[in-house]
């Protein structure tokens, strides 16, 4: 696809269009993973597809705001200032709203059925098939599976070349939403055409899975900074702020669907109680790969895209990445990003290994979604709290405050698995889980919301989207990278024996996987039975906490505390 001709930037005669330019394309989503605003501590990993778009969004409007202060007198661009940068009280909005005209409407529907679309697959790469998994593969292999959820948090590294190379003829966003859409489909066939294949022995079979799902997340990742940069000319210029509500609404639906919905239609135990269809991946897949193919289609050949006024303020693929650089030679943003990467790892063992351990331990499929489902309204509260607690002076306070019960139900989530009832579970038992999930839901609720604050705080606006994006990528990275290492850990430091009787005489043979049920059913097969002598889940999440708490008191709170107090200015960065 031929990129769009840019001319010399030293011929460019609007400077806020310039910049304006800059902050669209730079305007992208995190991700966190890579699964709802919160992570489920006890019952899900940390991957939640919901982000701080709407922040960003907001300091979007914000900065096309500050923008227009260059037309100003130095003395009224000061005063005008005040209410963009957050120093004096804002400016009183507008009473009378013009209603939302039927343009808008029908773009926030199409924006909700993309990202509608972008959620299934994430939903399934990061929800429901590790727990399907589960039963057959030992922790070493899920940490290879594990691969497939990295590429929505390095959206960063690509996102320049998707707002820059596009074909005139098609569109600039449709150029990208089609084809990735159409892979996305075929991808989703494939599949479903060999899930009884790959799922019957799927440990002959991991690589190959792990290939097909992270292609499938980074085809998605594509997608979805293509759709958030059509979402800012779909909408109207007043109604920008419902793209946010747009990719709530979508990316949630498609995500619970694919995950609490789908692991409960796809439960035996489920459908049989209540006397539903059994609903398998197979035909799942099937029926999403044509909800692609219908709306590819109809955005070919139904749906126009506006055609956005060539400038000579666009910003090349190359003055994108420069500008990131420029931003990473920050002092102060390179200590951000030290925090970012480590800031999660308290919790990262809980996040990453705590809900398979109760599955392994007999917390049935149904039982967890049925969770996870009840969780869901608990942190749309629980974020509409955060944000009003985060709209102070200082917002990384707040998101400091709540490592401390974060890393308590991390603890907590330890000592669960480590007791954990021989099943069936009573019902006291279950409505505690749900407590604790709820709890620890908040808690990260409250850390996502505070940072996200923060970062819409010191984000200059001239570069706002791009700067936004930069600091939720580090953000997500921090609880992304630790995961394989995490389930690697589990299996290296695990010690089990799988004892078996041989002519009457008992014998010992050491299985490291033998605390997995991959394991047990391998030792199980020599008519043997798995005695586990050193679980690594434990030693890993003790190590993991440790540091945790040690990294928040010497490193973390000093941090938090210099940056929050450093004036706006020193956030900025020079654009040529």
């Amino acid at each position: 696809m031929p990129a769009r001709r840019h001319k010399s930037k030293s011929k460019s005669p609007n400077p806020s269009a310039h910049a304006n330019s800059l902050s669209k394309q730079g305007m992208h989503k995190s991700d966190d993973s890579m699964a709802v605003s919160s992570s489920l501590n006890t019952l899900l990993p940390n991957h939640s597809p919901i982000t701080a778009r709407s922040q960003s969004r907001m300091h979007l409007e914000n900065g096309e705001n500050d923008l227009e202060l260059n037309l100003l007198a130095e003395d009224e661009r000061r005063q005008a200032r005040q209410g963009v940068e957050g120093y004096g009280p804002e400016p009183a909005h507008d009473a009378t709203k013009r209603p939302i005209s039927t343009k808008d409407k029908k773009a926030m529907v199409l924006l909700c059925v993309l990202y509608l679309i972008q959620g299934v697959p994430l939903g399934l790469a990061l929800g429901s098939v590790p727990f399907i998994l589960k039963d057959h593969l030992s922790y070493s292999q899920l940490a290879t599976f594990a691969l497939s959820s990295y590429p929505y948090s390095l959206k960063l590294l690509w996102s320049p070349i998707v707002d820059s190379v596009f074909l005139p003829s098609i569109g600039r966003r449709k150029s990208w939403i089609i084809p990735m859409q159409l892979v996305v489909g075929t991808l989703m066939l494939y599949i479903s055409l060999n899930v009884q294949r790959l799922l019957d022995h799927p440990g002959d079979y991991v690589y190959e899975l792990t290939f097909v799902f992270t292609s499938l997340v980074f085809i998605s990742a594509t997608q979805d900074i293509a759709v958030d940069g059509w979402a800012l000319t779909l909408l109207s210029h007043d109604n920008l702020s419902y793209a946010s509500t747009c990719q709530t609404i979508g990316l949630n639906t498609g995500y619970f669907a694919s995950f609490t919905v789908f692991l409960a239609f796809n439960s035996v135990e489920f459908t049989e109680k209540w006397g539903v269809p059994h609903l398998t991946l197979s035909a799942y897949l099937k029926f999403w790969s044509g909800v692609c193919y219908l709306v590819t289609f109809w955005l070919l050949f139904f749906k126009k895209e506006d055609k956005e006024p060539a400038t000579d303020a666009d910003m090349s693929i190359m003055g994108v990445y420069k500008t990131i650089w420029s931003i990473c030679k920050l002092k102060h943003i390179q200590s951000l990003v030290i925090m970012h990467l480590f800031a999660k790892l308290g919790f990262a063992a809980n996040d990453a290994a705590s809900s398979l351990k109760m599955v392994e331990k007999g917390f049935k499929r149904e039982d967890l979604a049925l969770a996870v489902l009840i969780d869901f309204p608990f942190q749309i509260l629980g974020g509409y709290f955060a944000a009003n607690w985060s709209r102070g002076d200082r917002p990384l306070r707040p998101w400091v405050i709540a490592f401390w019960p974060r890393l308590a139900f991390a603890l907590m989530a330890t000592l669960i698995v480590y007791w954990f009832p021989t099943p069936p579970i009573s019902s006291g038992f279950f409505v505690f889980l749900i407590v604790h999930t709820v709890l620890s839901s908040f808690s990260s609720t409250v850390q996502f919301v505070g940072i996200s604050a923060f970062h819409t705080r010191v984000s200059d606006p001239l570069i706002g989207g791009t700067y936004m994006t930069l600091l939720n990528t580090f953000t997500n990275l921090g609880g992304t990278w630790p995961k394989w290492f995490i389930l690697k850990g589990v299996d290296a430091f695990s010690v089990a024996t799988c004892k078996a009787m041989e002519a009457g005489i008992e014998i010992s043979i050491k299985a490291n996987e033998c605390v997995s049920d991959y394991g047990k059913s391998m030792c199980r097969e020599i008519g043997g039975e798995c005695v586990t002598e050193t679980d690594g889940y434990y030693l890993i999440s003790a190590a993991c906490m440790t540091f945790g708490v040690a990294f928040l008191i010497f490193y973390i709170i000093p941090t938090a505390r210099k940056l929050q107090e450093l004036p706006a200015s020193v956030w900025r960065v020079k654009v040529d």
